[in-house]
């Protein structure tokens, strides 16, 4: 047990960190069977193809500043009826009022920004501000209910929507032991091979979030009426949360199978990993070497 929580407090520390936000490198899958995406080559296109989906998932990398200002531009032309977050929780969307987000300063000082480990605010400050008089959905996990969630089993924290969204199966074998070879290539070969079956169930757990809060936007812009759906919703995510193989999508067409829903990798150079509808290249950001924050010290 003492094992277990440590790794529990490992995972959560590094997210919250941000050692994991930036990882560039593409969750891996077997997509040899899976349709090419329509590879966009203008904003003009992307957003055309997008438009009349019910939810429309917008990817990055998290630290791609061209990403961003994508997703702004994608958000002004698409005017979708309200926008989930990965990066905040529901409490901190509930604090975002339209003159908050006129103001890049106040935004990030209401979202506590700088402790959150994600990158620097001016990176994401042009989507925010260009999602201001939207209707706000956060569906980051707090810490406290993210290890509860961990320990306990992730189909927990749903409770008894975990089987509207499927999350009470356990995965098959196969696709197990790709996702936990996935996170350890994803994890610079770093990590023990004990945490790997938890570093798969936080994923999980984040998908499921995911589609949680998509759902609620869209009953929210559906009016009154119970089970009522309207959209388009934006959702803002990461490229593996967005990728249609085993991303929020997965979890949220099980339990609302009518909707279309529509998903926009951005690539690096081309490079992107996953199955997408839509692909748009960009020049990759300068970073350093992401597994350095593996490395021992001397």
């Amino acid at each position: 047990m003492k094992k277990h929580s440590f790794f529990v407090r490992y995972i959560l520390a590094a997210a919250t960190a941000g050692v994991f936000a930036c990882m560039p490198v593409g969750l891996l899958a077997d997509t040899t069977a899976a349709p090419e995406p329509f590879v966009a080559q203008s904003l003009d296109a992307v957003a055309e193809r997008l438009s009349g989906a019910d939810v429309i998932i917008l990817g990055e990398v998290h630290d791609n500043g061209e990403h961003h200002r994508n997703q702004a531009a994608l958000i002004t032309a698409l005017q979708p009826t309200a926008v989930v977050w990965e990066m905040i929780t529901q409490q901190q969307a509930d604090t975002l009022t339209p003159e908050v987000l006129q103001d890049a300063a106040k935004t990030s000082a209401v979202l506590n920004w700088e402790e959150s480990g994600w990158p620097a605010f001016e990176l994401y400050a042009p989507v925010f501000y260009a999602a201001r008089q939207l209707p706000q959905f956060g569906a980051l996990v707090p810490r406290a209910a993210s290890q509860a969630a961990l320990q306990a089993g992730v189909a927990s924290h749903f409770g008894a929507d975990a089987a509207r969204f499927g999350l009470d199966q356990a995965l098959p074998a196969a696709e197990q032991v790709r996702r936990e070879a996935d996170q350890l290539v994803n994890h610079c070969n770093a990590m023990p091979v004990e945490m790997l079956p938890m570093l798969v169930d936080f994923q999980r757990l984040r998908d499921t979030s995911l589609a949680a809060a998509t759902e609620r936007a869209l009953q929210r812009a559906g009016g009154p009426a119970e089970g009522a759906a309207g959209g388009p919703v934006v959702v803002i995510t990461g490229n593996g949360h967005a990728r249609r193989d085993r991303g929020l999508s997965v979890y949220l067409t099980r339990a609302m199978p009518e909707l279309e829903v529509l998903a926009l990798g951005q690539s690096e150079e081309g490079r992107i990993e996953g199955l997408f509808d839509i692909t748009l290249s960009s020049p990759a950001a300068p970073r350093g070497d992401p597994c350095l924050a593996f490395a021992k010290p001397d």
